[in-house]
């Protein structure tokens, strides 16, 4: 894709999504209350399944800044076989790098500036060394709830997984759509499979940020097409190498800057794919509770899906 044919791309979908001057929500104003509450017409068997994978301390070469995990107490002479005297607690701490390429987190609107800004139009100077002044993770305090779709583009062609650097195109999403029996709807949390996990758990890791499989650019047209209201996936959602020269991240780009997404990026969506085919059903009421980290530009994200 040129580097001419994305920016009339990315003008494009700002001109489809437009906002108010002041909106700080994006695509969050798609998930109405009156969508929330159909939502949850979608749980029948009331199974929960988690979306995000477990957090990993390990160094690997897609994990070169693992999470740290350190238990600080109790101490020694507060265990045994007495267990110690009197009450003890047990304590433990914990650091991540949350826009890594291991660990299942979301971006806020902050994560991406382009051209001097944030999405619609905010200075990218209100994002300092202290933290981001505006569309922080603080957006979603409340929370995401809503009707899921998931789409699974390597089931819809017959493989285990899309190869690093392999495309998945608005035809995918559309024909994945029939294949299962399932429509998104304006107001849906989108999530998107490409089978980065199993690859990742068969072959080994590799450096994710250099070889992924994602969205085609092109395709974020879907998404503004079906008014979806955030995106997730178990990879970055971005394909790599980038199909834009110059532009790293082009779907990030587009989702997050030109049309407000939130995204979330490296869930885990095996189980979720077991039950969704042995209920015969793609869509379920889904439960998103980001931290609540006032100024930071994402955080650690564990989706439930409500079957």
């Amino acid at each position: 894709m040129t580097a001419g044919a994305f920016r009339a791309l990315y003008e494009e979908l700002r001109e489809r999504c437009p906002r108010a001057p002041e909106d700080r929500r994006g695509a969050l104003g798609h998930l109405t209350a009156e969508r929330v509450v159909a939502a949850a017409a979608e749980v029948r068997s009331g199974r929960t399944v988690s979306l995000a994978a477990p957090i990993e301390t390990l160094s690997g070469p897609d994990n070169p800044e693992p999470a740290r995990h350190r238990m600080i107490a109790p101490a020694e002479g507060e265990t045994g076989e007495s267990g110690g005297d009197g009450l003890h607690f047990a304590r433990d701490r914990f650091a991540m790098n949350v826009h890594g390429d291991a660990d299942s987190h979301l971006d806020a609107l902050c994560h991406v500036l382009f051209d001097g800004e944030l999405y619609n139009g905010v200075p990218a100077s209100s994002v300092t060394s202290e933290g981001a002044g505006a569309l922080s993770v603080e957006v979603v305090r409340n929370g995401i709830v809503g009707r899921g779709v998931l789409l699974d583009v390597p089931r819809l062609r017959g493989v285990p997984w899309l190869e690093p650097g392999e495309h998945v195109t608005a035809a995918d999403l559309t024909a994945a759509e029939a294949a299962q029996g399932v429509r998104v709807l304006p107001g849906d949390l989108l999530f998107v499979r490409v089978g980065h996990r199993p690859r990742r758990q068969e072959r080994g890791a590799w450096n994710a940020a250099q070889a992924r499989a994602g969205l085609h650019p092109t395709a974020v047209r879907f998404l503004a097409e079906r008014q979806v209201a955030a995106l997730g996936s178990d990879g970055n959602d971005d394909t790599a190498p980038s199909a834009v020269a110059g532009v790293d991240f082009p779907v990030h780009v587009l989702a997050v800057h030109a049309m407000g997404l939130h995204l979330m990026d490296y869930l885990q969506f095996e189980e979720l794919t077991r039950a969704c085919a042995r209920e015969g059903r793609w869509s379920f009421l889904c439960v998103v509770a980001p931290l609540r980290l006032p100024s930071s530009t994402g955080s650690p994200v564990n989706p439930i899906a409500v079957l």
